[in-house]
C-alpha cells in the first residue's frame, strides 16, 4: 500500500511540475496568428538580394511557399563562391548542391549531391509536389530534374571558383575559417584570403510568413569548399537545415552542418519557440546546446540559427560574432547583426 501512495504522490508531483513548467516558459495550447504582415528573412547578407526575389510574391499577397523558392533562386543564379553552379568545388574539382523546401502542411522535398543543375530548390519542389518521397540524391536526382525539364548546364567552375581551387590544390588542406561567408560581400573569400588557401561554406536558408499567416521555409548551398567527394550536411536535411511546422514556427541553420545534424538544430529551434521561447532566445538555447556538445571545440567552429514564430517575431543567435541576416517585411528591411554566445 506504501509502494502504491508513493507512486501516486510521485506521479502527482510530476504532473504538477510539467504544468508549472510549461506555465514558467510562457508555453500555451494554442499559438496566435498574425495575419496581414507578411514578412520574410533569410541568412548572412546576401539574403538582402533574395529577400527582394521573395517580395515579389509577398507583397503581393502570394504563397510563402513561392516566395521562399523564388527567393534563395536569387542567390542560386548569382555567379559567386557561396551558393549555386558558381560555387566552391569539392575536392575533386566538382560542383555539388543541396536543397529543401518545406510548407506550411508538413510537405517537403530535398536534393542532395547534385550537379550540373542551375535551381536545384526548383527540384526540390517538385520532389515534394511529384513524387512520394521527401529526398532524391546524386544521379538519381539529376534524372529526374532533367525528366522534369531542367537544363543540365556545362560541367565547368566559375572564374572565382576555378581560381579558388587551384589555389586551394596547392596545399590541399581542409581549413575552415568561421565568418569568411561574410566577410565580403557574397562569396567565402576576401581577396587576400585566396592566396592563403582559406575557404569556408556558404549557405542561404529562409522562412517566410504570407498575408494569411502561413508559414514555409527554403535551404540551398553547396556545401563546404574543397569537401570530402560525397560529403553532405545539414542543409537538405529537414529538420536539421530546416523545419516548418505552421502551428509553432520555422526556422534554418547556417554553420559547420555536421554539429547541426547533431542536435537536429532547425527542429529543436522550433521545438524551443513551441515550449514559449521567442525565436531569439530559442536560437540561443540551440546554439548553447552545440556549444555544450562541442565542448572545447566550439571555438573553432561557427554555427547559427534563425526563426520567425506565428506571431511575425524574428530572431538569431550565432556561436560566435560575426553572422548576420535580413528581414524584409512593409515596414522594415534591413540586415541584423545576431547576438552570439562566444567571443
Amino acid at each position: 500500500m506504501n509502494t502504491r501512495r508513493k507512486f501516486l504522490q510521485s506521479s502527482l508531483f510530476s504532473s504538477i511540475g510539467i504544468v508549472l513548467t510549461k506555465k514558467t516558459l510562457g508555453a500555451s495550447d494554442s499559438y496566435p496568428t498574425v495575419k496581414g504582415k507578411p514578412i520574410v528573412i533569410s541568412t548572412w547578407d546576401a539574403g538582402l538580394n533574395a529577400n527582394k526575389g521573395a517580395w515579389n510574391h509577398l507583397g503581393k499577397g502570394g504563397r510563402a511557399l513561392d516566395a521562399v523558392e523564388a527567393g534563395v533562386m536569387v542567390t542560386e543564379s548569382e555567379q559567386s563562391c557561396c551558393v549555386g553552379l558558381g560555387a566552391n568545388p569539392d575536392r575533386d574539382g566538382f560542383v555539388t548542391l543541396d536543397a529543401c523546401i518545406m510548407d506550411d502542411k508538413f510537405n517537403c522535398g530535398s536534393v542532395a549531391f547534385l550537379e550540373r543543375i542551375k535551381h536545384p530548390i526548383s527540384v526540390a519542389r517538385r520532389v515534394m509536389e511529384k513524387t512520394p518521397h521527401v529526398m532524391l540524391v546524386g544521379s538519381g536526382a539529376q534524372q529526374f530534374a532533367v525528366a522534369e525539364g531542367f537544363t543540365l548546364e556545362p560541367q565547368e567552375l566559375s572564374p572565382d571558383a576555378k581560381h579558388a581551387y587551384e589555389e586551394w590544390l596547392k596545399k590541399s588542406e581542409y581549413k575552415p575559417v568561421i565568418n569568411i561567408e561574410n566577410s565580403k560581400g557574397h562569396g567565402p573569400f576576401a581577396p587576400s584570403q585566396f592566396d592563403n588557401g582559406e575557404w569556408n561554406h556558404d549557405t542561404i536558408g529562409m522562412v517566410a510568413m504570407d498575408t494569411d499567416g502561413n508559414l514555409s521555409g527554403s535551404c540551398t548551398t553547396s556545401g563546404m569548399g574543397f569537401k570530402m567527394r560525397g560529403r553532405l550536411g545539414d542543409s537538405p536535411i529537414i529538420g536539421a537545415g530546416l523545419y516548418v511546422d505552421n502551428e509553432v514556427g520555422a526556422a534554418t541553420a547556417t554553420g559547420q552542418g555536421e554539429d547541426v545534424i547533431r542536435m537536429a538544430g532547425s527542429h529543436t529551434v522550433v521545438e524551443y519557440m513551441r515550449q514559449g521561447l521567442s525565436p531569439e532566445m530559442a536560437c540561443k538555447k540551440a546554439i548553447e546546446r552545440v556549444v555544450k556538445i562541442k565542448g572545447e571545440k566550439a571555438k573553432d567552429i561557427q554555427v547559427a540559427f534563425l526563426a520567425l514564430n506565428k506571431k511575425g517575431e524574428v530572431g538569431g543567435y550565432a556561436i560566435h560574432k560575426g553572422f548576420s541576416y535580413a528581414v524584409k517585411s512593409n515596414d522594415r528591411e534591413e540586415l541584423v547583426k545576431a547576438k552570439y554566445v562566444m567571443d
